[in-house]
């Protein structure tokens, strides 16, 4: 089958089908904050609420499987700080200069201001040149896989030679005020329902370079991507930059199935998703995690988790856990890179390491 005809098949079945002709991952780095908040301390935080409630302590643990998160030291300018130290060690390993970048997209959820984009915040502290083109791609905790695959089509038809993709999330003030707001003398046992998701979240920065194929023998081949929307689930998790409630179930069940939608598309077309030595899906829970392992066949021992000590890093969960365990991966494995956003969407791109 060609590429055209395998294409035109994988939408005719819900799926979009990107085959991906002359890109590579050069580097991926991450940065870990400085400050561990266990899932003790949040629950010593929420005593008024876990008293007047009569909440069970180790929620977190127990039912999201989450022990730890971080939070930047510097409140203020610690995003920045770990964003552009990822950045600066993935373009020192990919082996190229900030002169040959011409695209910078940020794909985080975080965000300070709804304006002007983040992007250009990380661009100058990286000290780019003007003639990198920046900006946001937001798409919920998908963003970062959606980035890589728009900067892979722009290298395949010779627009740009590299891309730098990054993301830093911070996630203290959310979880501060979701604190708060459930320790309110008003608030019920739903509104920690809610809010529980929040509570799961943690703070980290990531940064990839792409660049072209042909040109770096070294480099880790971007295969193809296939993404599926389902956006009648749109309302199942809304958030500003105070506050996220989350039907929690209602996402699990949902996200789910688009997953096993979009995989059984996959497949159909003879893509042997299965057989990958590598699935990094997004780092939700246990209780997701193990969902995806049943319904797709992939065991638990090659699906690497990061979510007990780090959280739920939204868009950057699933680069920082690739960069985590990179050193593991050997050459010619193939590598499914997985992200799920809220709205619902998904994409699953495969990675020739």
């Amino acid at each position: 089958m060609n590429d055209l005809t395998r294409y035109s098949a994988l939408m005719a079945n819900g799926n979009t089908g990107i085959v991906h002709r002359n890109a590579s991952l050069l580097a991926v780095e991450m940065s870990l904050p400085q400050v561990t908040v266990t899932s003790d301390e949040i629950d010593e935080m929420l005593s008024p609420a876990r008293k007047r409630l009569r909440l069970p302590k180790g929620v977190l643990q127990r039912v999201a499987g989450v022990y730890e998160r971080r939070w930047w030291r510097d409140p203020r300018d610690g995003w920045r700080q770990g964003v552009v130290q990822a950045a600066e060690r993935a373009i020192a390993k990919a082996g190229i200069t900030r002169d040959q970048v011409g695209l910078l997209i940020n794909a985080s959820v975080s965000r300070q201001h709804l304006e002007p984009a983040v992007s250009t915040s990380i661009h100058h502290s990286l000290g780019m040149p003007t003639s990198c083109m920046n900006f946001d791609i937001t798409n919920a905790c998908l963003g970062f896989v959606n980035a890589m695959t728009m900067a892979a089509g722009m290298i395949d038809t010779g627009q740009i030679r590299y891309a730098l993709i990054v993301g830093a999330e911070d996630v203290e003030e959310v979880q501060r005020g979701t604190v708060s707001r459930i320790n309110a003398k008003n608030s019920t046992r739903e509104d920690f329902n809610n809010q529980f998701a929040s509570l799961t979240l943690g703070s980290g920065a990531a940064a990839a370079v792409l660049g072209p194929a042909d040109e770096h023998p070294e480099g880790h081949r971007l295969k193809l991507t296939q993404a599926r929307a389902g956006t009648e689930h749109h309302e199942l998790c809304v958030a500003n930059m105070q506050d996220m409630r989350t039907d929690s179930a209602g996402l699990l069940e949902n996200g789910i199935q688009l997953i096993l939608d979009t995989w059984k598309g996959a497949n159909e077309q003879g893509l042997d998703f299965k057989s990958i030595d590598y699935v990094i899906p997004h780092q939700v829970s246990m209780v997701y995690t193990r969902n995806f392992s049943k319904i797709t066949g992939v065991g638990m021992e090659r699906i690497p988790v990061t979510f007990p000590d780090w959280g739920n890093i939204a868009a950057e969960a699933v680069p920082m856990t690739l960069a985590h365990i990179q050193d593991q991966v050997q050459r010619g494995q193939r590598v499914l890179l997985m992200g799920v956003g809220s709205g619902l969407n998904t994409a699953m791109m495969e990675v020739e390491w």
